[in-house]
């Protein structure tokens, strides 16, 4: 597995997420590591870089919505 591929792969890790934010962000992680398992090369490290950013537009989008643990809602 290419470095770059390894570097992106680290950043779709989720357990250090609150519980109703990991479940946004573990299906990015699986299909992270699916892909990278079975692709290689440029586009496949260009590919991961997008899918990052989606995680984290979703894991943004997700911050606003109201918890359980959330008193105010």
């Amino acid at each position: 597995m290419h470095t770059a591929t390894r570097a992106l792969l680290a950043h779709f890790t989720y357990d250090h997420l609150p519980e109703h934010l990991q479940g946004v962000s573990r299906p990015f992680c699986e299909l992270a590591h699916d892909m990278a398992g079975r692709l290689d090369g440029p586009e496949c490290t260009v590919g991961l870089r997008k899918l990052l950013e989606a995680k984290d537009c979703m894991v943004r989008a997700a911050l606003s919505l109201p918890t359980m643990a959330d008193p105010a809602s």
